[in-house]
Parts: structure tokens; C-alpha cells; sequence
């Protein structure tokens, strides 16, 4: 089901990680064929402000993403939405600040960015400050838009966020074209044209929160200052990346206008900007990574883990791949779109090609590193955010620069992303004890992680044929543990009641092959414990137990019966999937 599942989420969290770069695109496109050099200049001098808010609703989801899954994955809805609350709130709070920050600072800020480089009164300056003054008006909706992505990921509404970036998409197309062509605003114009565009997919997904089916509720009792530290906490290694990303712009920003001067930063620009749309393939396989593994590392599933790592691995290279092949192919008509000038263009083909050399190991990185927040390796997390995304690339840049010019710099990426992965290959390897390229190897788990795969028992159910067989094996697994007989024909009633109740009202038919029932049972020291798994329509047991507790005593006679006989029943619905957890 992990594979599956990894399947159903990749397309949507692709587009949804293009959600911030489609617009910075489509904005690179028009003001590089219409607004000229200069413009795109400013531009790329403003972009490290923008990857500083990118950075903070990164951080913000990728919190949302480790907290959130953890808590559904252990059936705590108080703790689920304290997380949405504490969100909401933090979103507001930066969007106020940064508001007034880049309003009340425009000037100050476009000196550091190095938009005076010919004097306050030169033209890039002015374009780089008017750009700032359009795009900040968006930045409230900017930052919820990446916040709402891993709400609506866990609660399954995958339509809505392809509905919303489609949108959003062809919302800034227009507004681009009415700036250029009508109102003639210049950068100001294109900096508000992205602003109306992230309120057009707000809009789009804010509505599933106010509907009554929406599984997170705002209760500002729950936004505690202990909840504010454990979202940041959990998603400050991604924090960490993005500041790594917005020093990395910054600093090759410097090094080029030294090197080359405008039309080098200009080139940068383009490249940085396609470059951002062909790693989005690989945030995206990165973010269904952290979601996973958040979640089935609070359900103790080694299998699952260990079957996530094999899964994000192969679409990471084989995805990538691809889109490195097609990008070398295409590289020339996809530069054209930007630029005129012949100077630039040239620069921004050659360095995009030799740009596009890195995006395979970049995808392993990101994933595994993704992956590794999700299980609580945050401090190896972060240093291979630094790592990758500062250091290795910016020294690489610096010294290959020294000897191959501009060349060197582009050179950069691919050196800076190998190095990562050999450090990443050089900790797990130390810290395992052994020099092997398997997922259990770079599942990273510890020895006393869970339950021993001895002491679990593991199968799908496809059929109604297969229920019977699992309560057998069920039985059989633990007769040979040692467990009591009647535990073990406790067990075998759980999983045949609860699994027959499944496939009877939740499969279309004897032939279906799109759902299915993962079981997985736990024998541990002090309790067992049934984990069901589906991916058939939402139903709550428990709640539905409770909503019929006064019906006649006979009816939904074989819930009854099942509650009653354990310790605990807990129900989430994450990812679109049932899980009901049953502890004896």
C-alpha cells in the first residue's frame, strides 16, 4: 500500500511544491521579453527576499507536516488541532511583520541587496525596490498557500491543491499580460500581478476549512506557547535549508556581478528560476517522504519505513532523470522564453545545462534528508541542509570559479550535491557499522526501534477469501510465540470481524483491485496491538459505535463485540486512508 500510496500523493505534492515557483516563472518569462535586462536584474536581486518568505512557509508546512502526522498517527485530535491553530496564528503573525518590515524598509533593504551598485537613483534600484513593494502585498496569502498544501494532503483533498495551482497559474498569466500590455506598471506590476494570483488559490482552498466535513478545527484555547516550540522545532531543519538557499542566491548573486556584472545575474536569474520548477519534481518526492515517515514512524511500522526508503529512492533518480534528459535537450527554447539579450542568453544555456547535472544527486539528498526529519533525525538534518545547500555549492563555486570563470560557477550545484551525498553515505555507513547500499541500511532505525520483525506478523487483504487466511496465519503466528489461546483466538475475532466489516461495505466487488486492508500485528512485552489499514471509503468505528449506542443490542453486533473485548480502539483518517489501532 506504501507504494501505491506514495503513487496517489506525488503528482499533487509536485504541483503543489510549484505552487511558489510557477509564479516566479511565469514573472521571469514576461519581464525578461518584455520589461529588458534591466528588470530582470532587479529581479534576481529581489529573489533572496522572496526565498526569505519561502523559507518561513516552508518551515511553517514542514512543521505542519512532522507534527500534524504524528499526531493522527497517534489518534490525538486535541494535539492535531493545536497544530492547525498554533499555524494559523504564526501565519498571521509573519505575514504583519513582513508587511511592515519590507514596506517600512524598502530602501534599506534594496542597499543590501546590492541594487545600488550604480547609486539609489540608477534604474535597477528603483525596479528592484518597486518589485518588493508588489510582491509584499501577496505575502499573506503566499505563506498560508504553503501552509493550507499539507492540510490538505493529510485530509485527502488532492483535487482542490491541483485546482488551486491550476488557477493560480493561469490567474498570473493574465495579470502578467495585463501589466505588460494595458496597465504598463512595470516590475510594481509584476510583483502585484503574483500577489493577485496567490489570493486566487487562498480562496481556492481556504473554503474545505470552513466545510463541515473538515477534519481540523481553529480552537485559539489550544494555541499554546509549548505548541508554538514543538512547530518550529519540528520544522526548523527545513528552515535551516532555505536560509542555507537564500545565503547560497546571495552569495553567487555577488560573486557574479564581480565576475560577469548584470547580465550574469541576469542569466543567474533564469537559470535559478527553471532550476527552481525542476527541483520542485524532487520537493515533491521529498514531501510525500516527510509525511510518511512522520506518520509510520509514530505507528512503529519498520516494513513500511524501510518500503518508503526503496519507494522515494527509485522515483527520485528515475523521475529526475528524466526531466535532466529532457532539460539538457531543451535547454536553449526554454532560455529564449526569458531573454533577448545575446550576451545573457548565451550565459543562462550553458550554465542551465551544466546546472541540470545536479538535479539526480540533489534528489537523493533532499529525500533522504526529508526522510530523516521525519524519524527524529533532526540534527543530521540539518546538517546536511547546510551542507547541501550553502557550503558544499558556494565553496565549490568559489574555488572552481577561480579557474574556470563563470563556468565554475555554474559547476557549483553538481560538486556541491555530490559532496552532500558523500557525506550522507559516510554517517549512515559510520553510524550503522557497515558499508551497504539497502534500505535498512539507510532506514537509519535503531536496533530497539519498535517492535522486533519476529515478534510482527503482516498481511494484504484483497479478497474476502484472504480475511479468513489472515485470522489463521493471525492465530498461528502467535501460537507459535507462545501467547495464550485465548489471546490468540481474540486476535484471530478482531481481524476477521474488523476485516470482513471492511471488505463488505467498503470494496465494490470480488474482482476490485483498487482497495485493499493492510494488517499488521504487534506482540509486545507489555500489550498487543492490531494496526488495520485501508484505503476504502472514511468510516470511524468507534465514533459510529458511539452515534448508535442506544439502536437495539443486536445490531452492529460485531463492532460492539470487538470494542468491548479491548483495551483501547483508536481511529485516524490520514492521507485518505482508514487506520483503526486495536490494543489488547
Amino acid at each position: 500500500m506504501i507504494k501505491k500510496l506514495f503513487r496517489q500523493m506525488l503528482l499533487t505534492q509536485i504541483l503543489s511544491s510549484m505552487t511558489v515557483m510557477l509564479c516566479m516563472l511565469i514573472d521571469s518569462i514576461m519581464i525578461g521579453r518584455f520589461l529588458g535586462v534591466d528588470s530582470m536584474t532587479a529581479y534576481g536581486l529581489a529573489t533572496p527576499v522572496l526565498l526569505v518568505f519561502a523559507a518561513l512557509g516552508s518551515m511553517l508546512s514542514a512543521g505542519v507536516q512532522v507534527m500534524c502526522g504524528k499526531t493522527m498517527g497517534a489518534g490525538d485530535k486535541k494535539g492535531t488541532d493545536a497544530c492547525f491553530t498554533m499555524s494559523v496564528v504564526l501565519v498571521v503573525m509573519i505575514s504583519v511583520i513582513g508587511l511592515i518590515a519590507v514596506i517600512g524598509f524598502t530602501d534599506p533593504i534594496c542597499h543590501l541587496l546590492g541594487a545600488d551598485k550604480k547609486g539609489t537613483d540608477s534604474e535597477v534600484f528603483r525596479l528592484t525596490k518597486d518589485y518588493l513593494r508588489g510582491f509584499i502585498i501577496g505575502a499573506p496569502a503566499f505563506l498560508s498557500a504553503q501552509v493550507m498544501v499539507p492540510y490538505m494532503q493529510i485530509s485527502g483533498s488532492r483535487v482542490r491543491l491541483v485546482v488551486a495551482v491550476a488557477a493560480m497559474t493561469v490567474g498570473d498569466i493574465v495579470f502578467d499580460a495585463v501589466n505588460v500590455f494595458v496597465i504598463k506598471q512595470g516590475t510594481f506590476g509584476m510583483g502585484l500581478a503574483s500577489s493577485l494570483s496567490y489570493y486566487i488559490a487562498f480562496v481556492i482552498g481556504v473554503i474545505y476549512f470552513f466545510k463541515k466535513d473538515c477534519i481540523f478545527r481553529f480552537r485559539i484555547a489550544y494555541a499554546k506557547f509549548k505548541v508554538f516550540t514543538r512547530l518550529i522545532i519540528d520544522g526548523f531543519p527545513t528552515l535551516i535549508n532555505q536560509v542555507s538557499l537564500v545565503l547560497l542566491t546571495f552569495v553567487l548573486n555577488k560573486m557574479l556581478l564581480d565576475i560577469q556584472g548584470n547580465l550574469a545575474v541576469a542569466a543567474y536569474s533564469v537559470i535559478s528560476t527553471t532550476g527552481n520548477i525542476c527541483y520542485a519534481f524532487s520537493s515533491g518526492i521529498a514531501s510525500v517522504a516527510l509525511m510518511l515517515s512522520s506518520i509510520l514512524y509514530s505507528d512503529e511500522d519498520t516494513t513500511a519505513l524501510r518500503s518508503l526508503v526503496k519507494t522515494m529512492l527509485f522515483y527520485a533518480v528515475a523521475i529526475c532523470a528524466t526531466v535532466t534528459a529532457i532539460s539538457l535537450i531543451a535547454a536553449k527554447p526554454m532560455v529564449m522564453l526569458f531573454l533577448t539579450d545575446t550576451g545573457a542568453k548565451g550565459m543562462a544555456i550553458s550554465g542551465f545545462r551544466l546546472f541540470v547535472l545536479s538535479l539526480v544527486p540533489c534528489a537523493i539528498n533532499t529525500s533522504l534528508k526529508n526522510y530523516y526529519q521525519g524519524i527524529d533525525r533532526t540534527r543530521f538534518t540539518r546538517f546536511i541542509s547546510v551542507l547541501q545547500n550553502f557550503l558544499f555549492p558556494a565553496g565549490s563555486a568559489f574555488i572552481l570559479s577561480r579557474f574556470m570563470g563563470i563556468k565554475g560557477i555554474w559547476l557549483g550545484f553538481l560538486f556541491g550535491e555530490c559532496e552532500a551525498l558523500l557525506f550522507i553515505c559516510t554517517v549512515v555507513f559510520i553510524r550503522k557499522k557497515a558499508v551497504k547500499f539497502d534500505t535498512s541500511t539507510f532506514s537509519m532505525l535503531s536496533d530497539d526501534y519498535g517492535a522486533k520483525p519476529e515478534d510482527c506478523f503482516e498481511m494484504t487483504i484483497t479478497s474476502s477469501q484472504q480475511v479468513i487466511e489472515a485470522s489463521k496465519q493471525a492465530s498461528e503466528f502467535c501460537k507459535e510465540h507462545g501467547t495464550s489461546s485465548r489471546l490468540g483466538s481474540l486476535i484471530a475475532l478482531c481481524i476477521e470481524e474488523m476485516a470482513n466489516n471492511t471488505v463488505k461495505h467498503g470494496f465494490e466487488g470480488e474482482n476490485d483491485d483498487k482497495h485493499s486492508i493492510d494488517i499488521r500485528l504487534m506482540l509486545k512485552p507489555d500489550e498487543t496491538v492490531i494496526r488495520m489499514r485501508d484505503n476504502c471509503r472514511n468510516f470511524d468505528p468507534v465514533n459510529y459505535l458511539e452515534l448508535h449506542e442506544d439502536d437495539d443490542k443486536f445490531s452492529h453486533i460485531g463492532i460492539r463485540m470487538i470494542m468491548k473485548m479491548v483495551k483501547d480502539a483508536n481511529y485516524v483518517n490520514s492521507l485518505g486512508l482508514n487506520n483503526l489501532t486495536l490494543r489488547i
